[in-house]
This record gives C-alpha cells, structure tokens and sequence, in this order.
C-alpha cells in the first residue's frame, strides 16, 4: 500500500474540547479506483479534494453508498476499532443492491487499520468522543447517459467527534412521508436514503422536534426506524424492536446491543413488528418505560418525547434505565474497560 504523508498536520488547529460532529477531518485520507473490472491497490495521501468535471455520474444518477464506524482510545492507551469487519460485509450488500463493485474486505480492514494508526493522534481521549469513520463509495464514471457507472472511487476520510445528541431527543411518528418502501433499498446505506429523509425531517423539526419514527410505505401502521437510527421501545420490562427487512437498516450497534442483552439476560428480548397504536397505547397507559434510538453516531440516543397527531407524549429518560446500563456496558467494552469476549474491537 503506498503511504505519501503530510507536510504539515492541521490537528493543532482542532479544539478538541468543542467538536462539532462530522466537520472537521484528519490529516490523511484512503482512496482506491475501480476500472476495467478491477481495484487499483489503496493509496494513503493527505486529506484534499478531488477534481471532477459536471458529467462525473454520481451527480447524476445516485450510485453512491457509504458507511459509519468509529475507533476509539482505549484505557490501556491502544486505539481500537469497533466491529470493522462488519462495516465492510455491510458496505458490501450496499453495493450488490446498488449495482455497484465489491471492495474486498481484506483491502478494507487492513486500509482502515493503516489510515486510523496513521492519525491515531485524531483519536480524542474524552469520554464519549471517538473518531468517526466514514468509508464511502460512488460512480466517478463521466457520461451522462442512463446506466451505471463504469469507474468508482472508493474512500475512506475519519472525523474526530463528540457526542452526536445534545439535550432532549423529540420525535414525530410520521405518517405522511416514506423512507423505503418493500423491494427498495432501505436496506442499504445508499446516499439517496439520507438525502430523500431531510425534507420529512425539517418539517418535524420546524413543529419543535428533533427527529421522526419512520413508519411502512403501506398504511404508515408499522414503526420502523428513527431518524438515522434503528428504534426500540422498554414496555412491560420488554425490550422490543421491529425486525430487519428489506426496507429497515442492518444496523451495527443494534446487531451489538441485541448481543449484549440476550447474553446478560437483565431483560427480555422481542424483535417483533410493533405497531404505532401499541407504543401510542403504552404510552397513554404509562407502561412505555423508554424509548431509545441506536446508531454508529448516537450509540444510544435515549427519547423524551413521542408526538402523534399532534399530542406530545413524555417519555422516562432514566439515568439508571435499561437504555443508560446498555450504553454503559458497549461503552466500557469499547474502551477496554470490560472484557470483549466477542472480539469486536481491533487494537493495535
């Protein structure tokens, strides 16, 4: 792999004590090309842009994908990262979907391991803040006609960040707008996902909230996920959360938290459709307990208000609840603090 290094680092420019999440990148950057139905071999080179004309594909037709990961500075001064080859299996099933090249998954993890140990300097050391991983991949193919792309670049940049939720996290169920639909790809994490989300977003956040709950395309009855995140709901001392589908997200952490539980066995488990009438109902009867987003960025993102119809229901956000304990179990194993006896983190 060819290592060309920076002149000068930029970290002295970052208060790291006030990140802005997703905004500030470190020094170097990975970037391999694919053509004539091959990867080029992966080059680290200082972070910059790159040069495109206006028929570059991906401006055009949307064939680009990415994914979301973190490394983290561990207790015993090792830098580790969470869970990496499952970052590379998933960013691999977005491409399938995307009719888009597969990146081999040995490239992937030794690229990652390189490029983090480069800016391992990039790693804040406060609690709850990680560098954020973002590798991506997209159509760099320049035609406008209308079929996919026959060149991509596949790149991976890393973002020292805190924590992702400030305050109070207020939700909407929406019933109006649709983020996948059956035989979609909201499974993947294609970059229309995210762009097709904001205007549904920005009306909930102009009636004061911070997010929404994404329900089916179909009749809008069933909960599915929230925001950027994978949902789940405390009713009845029951952790309940919608199973994966074609239109829901595989998420990591999810995948993590549902490990941890069934293992520690300190509450009861259902991956289960659930329908917004039954959270409305345990809601209204005071039997929803919690209620919580999980995801790369927000890890667990604890949920105080739930607004349906225009009546706000409050939410428990318990320091010592089920969402805190799981947080506080995934965040010890991540820094070395508790044993990881699935071998998720990769320390060097």
């Amino acid at each position: 792999m060819k290592i060309t290094k920076t002149s000068q680092s930029r970290i002295k420019d970052v208060d790291f004590n006030n990140l802005v999440f997703g905004t500030q990148f470190s020094d170097h950057m990975l970037v391999a090309e694919y053509s004539d139905g091959a990867w080029s071999e992966p080059e680290i080179k200082p972070y910059g842009p790159f040069s495109f004309t206006p028929a570059m594909h991906t401006l055009h037709y949307g064939q680009a994908i990415f994914e979301g990961q973190k490394a983290y500075y561990m207790e015993n001064g090792e830098i580790g990262i969470f869970r990496p080859e499952a970052n590379a299996k998933r960013l691999n099933h977005s491409a399938r979907r995307m009719f888009m090249p597969e990146f081999p998954e040995d490239l992937f993890m030794e690229g990652i391991k390189a490029l983090v140990d480069i800016d391992r300097e990039w790693v804040p050391k406060a609690p709850n803040h990680s560098l954020y991983l973002r590798p991506f991949m997209f159509g760099s193919s320049e035609f406008v006609a209308a079929r996919p792309s026959e060149k991509y670049i596949f790149c991976i940049i890393t973002s020292p960040v805190g924590p992702y939720y400030a305050g109070d996290v207020k939700v909407k169920i929406e019933e109006t707008y649709t983020r996948s639909a059956a035989g979609g790809v909201g499974s993947t994490k294609c970059a229309g996902n995210y762009g097709g989300a904001f205007y549904a977003t920005d009306q909930a956040r102009k009636e004061g909230y911070t997010q929404v709950i994404w329900t089916d395309h179909k009749n809008h009855e069933l909960v599915e996920e929230s925001g950027t995140m994978n949902v789940a709901f405390i009713i009845d001392d029951t952790f309940i959360t919608p199973p994966l589908s074609d239109r829901i997200l595989g998420g990591i952490t999810r995948d993590s938290i549902l490990t941890l539980l069934r293992d520690r066995g300190f509450v009861k488990v259902e991956e289960r459709p659930i329908k917004v009438e039954e959270v409305v109902a345990a809601a209204k009867e005071g039997r929803l307990q919690e209620a919580f987003g999980m995801g790369t960025a927000a890890v667990i993102s604890p949920i105080s208000t739930i607004g349906f119809r225009g009546t706000d229901f409050s939410i428990s956000t318990p320091e010592d609840g089920y969402a805190m304990r799981i947080k506080k179990e995934l965040t010890e194993l991540r820094s070395g603090l508790a044993e990881d006896p699935y071998g998720w983190m990769v320390k060097f």
